[in-house]
């Protein structure tokens, strides 16, 4: 299961603080702040989907995420490497450092990361 683009971004939110109230999200959102409403909506929608769950303080709901941002992230690049790039590594790895403009250090910077996970893999 996939999050909107506006899910995605209050996710982002409450990974960054790890456990929020609706009040303490409400308050990262840049101005103008959507209403109350809406993020209450976009919550409840999040936790139907399987991605949060929370406390009950009285009335108070404390959120917390249920899914990691690096396992969220995670099958997202994989989706798009199955979906965009024939399930294939290293067509998207083509396309990537193609396509973005990366300068000769973050290219290096990259092989070294890639080196390292090899090196690992090894062993």
């Amino acid at each position: 299961m996939q999050l909107s683009k506006t899910e995605e971004q209050l996710m982002q939110y409450l990974w960054k603080r790890k456990k929020a109230f609706l009040k303490d999200l409400l308050e990262d959102f840049p101005e103008p702040k959507p209403a109350t409403t809406t993020v209450a909506t976009l919550l409840k929608r999040i936790s139907d989907k399987g991605f949060i769950e929370y406390k009950l303080f009285g009335k108070s709901r404390e959120y917390f995420p249920l899914i990691k941002k690096t396992d969220y992230f995670s099958k997202h690049v994989n989706g798009l490497i199955k979906n965009f790039f024939n399930n294939s590594a290293s067509q998207f790895a083509s396309f990537f450092t193609k396509e973005t403009n990366l300068s000769t250090e973050e290219l290096e910077e990259l092989k070294k990361v890639i080196d390292s996970q090899i090196k690992k893999q090894q062993k």
